[in-house]
C-alpha cells in the first residue's frame, strides 16, 4: 500500500458467495436459503448498506447461478451492489476473480475492501463501523476477532484418522489465541497480490488475514462478537434462527 492518508481512501464490502454450503444440507447454497423469511445473504447486506463509509458491494457468485431470481432481486434492490460471476473453485480464487473484476471496473486498487462471509448473518453495522474506525490508519489491515474463551485440547491424531472417538492428547494455552472472524479488511491491490501469491504457492490459506500473513504483514485484531459466528452446520442455523427472531442487534 501507499504511504498516503489511508483514512481518506474508500470502502467497499465483498461478499463472496460461492460456496455450496454441503455441510448444511439444502437445494440452495446455504447463503441463499430462506433464513426467519429472508434469505441469509440479505443481512449481511443490509448491515453494511446501513454504514455510510462503505460506498459500493460486490458480490462474488458461481457463473451459473447468477441468473437465479434471488440474485436478480438482490441487484436491482440497490445501484450500489454489484453481482458479478467471478465465482471459482475455492474461496480464494473467488475472492481474487472478485477483486480482480473490482479493479477492471475502476475501483481504486488503494481502496478498503472489507471481506464478509455471506455466513454470517449476525453481523452488525456497529462492529463493520467498529472494524473500519480501527483500522483505516494501518498499512497492514485487520480482522473482526474474539479471544479464545474455553479451554482447547488438542485430540490424538490416529483416533482421527481412523474415525474413531478421540483422545485428548495435551491443553493447548489459550493466553494468545483468537478466533477469526469477518469482515477483514485490507487495501484492494494489497489483497488482491497477496491471495493470488498464495494461490500460486499452494499454500493453506483460510481466510485472506491468512494471505496477508503470508505475505509478511500482520493484520490488526479487532474484537468482534459472539453473535457474528459463521453457520455451518443444522445447529449454527437454528441459533442463528432464535437470535434473529429476537431481534437483538445488539454487538454482544
Amino acid at each position: 500500500m501507499d504511504s498516503g492518508n489511508h483514512t481518506n481512501k474508500r470502502c467497499h464490502a465483498l461478499l463472496p458467495t460461492a460456496g455450496t454450503g454441503s455441510r448444511l444440507g439444502g437445494e440452495l447454497p446455504k447463503q441463499f436459503q430462506q433464513l426467519v423469511g429472508r434469505p441469509m445473504v440479505s443481512y449481511a447486506l443490509e448491515a453494511f448498506q446501513e454504514c455510510p463509509q462503505i460506498e459500493s458491494i460486490w458480490i462474488g457468485v458461481t457463473p451459473s447461478f447468477i441468473t437465479n431470481p434471488i440474485l436478480q432481486t438482490i441487484a436491482q434492490s440497490d445501484s450500489g451492489i454489484h453481482v458479478v460471476p467471478t465465482g471459482g473453485p475455492t474461496r480464494q480464487e473467488t475472492v481474487r476473480n472478485t477483486l480482480a473484476a473490482m479493479m477492471e471496473s475502476g475501483v481504486s486498487e488503494n481502496d478498503w475492501i472489507l471481506v464478509h462471509d455471506a455466513a454470517r448473518p449476525g453481523i452488525t453495522p456497529t462492529l463493520i463501523q467498529k472494524l473500519i474506525h480501527s483500522v483505516q490508519s494501518s498499512k497492514s489491515g485487520g480482522i473482526l476477532a474474539v479471544p479464545l474463551a474455553d479451554t482447547l485440547k488438542q485430540a490424538d491424531l490416529d483416533s482421527v484418522v481412523a474415525g474413531n472417538i478421540p483422545h485428548s492428547e495435551r491443553t493447548i494455552p489459550r493466553e494468545h489465541l483468537w478466533l477469526a472472524q469477518t469482515p477483514q479488511m485490507f487495501g484492494l491491490k494489497q489483497l488482491h497480490d497477496a491471495i493470488d501469491n498464495a494461490i500460486r504457492l499452494e499454500a493453506d490459506v483460510t481466510d485472506e488475514a491468512s494471505a496477508i500473513e503470508l505475505a509478511g504483514d500482520k493484520p490488526l485484531l479487532i474484537e468482534g462478537a459472539a453473535r457474528n459466528f459463521k453457520v455451518t452446520h443444522p445447529a449454527d442455523w437454528e441459533l442463528m434462527q432464535l437470535l434473529l427472531s429476537s431481534g437483538n442487534k445488539s454487538t454482544s
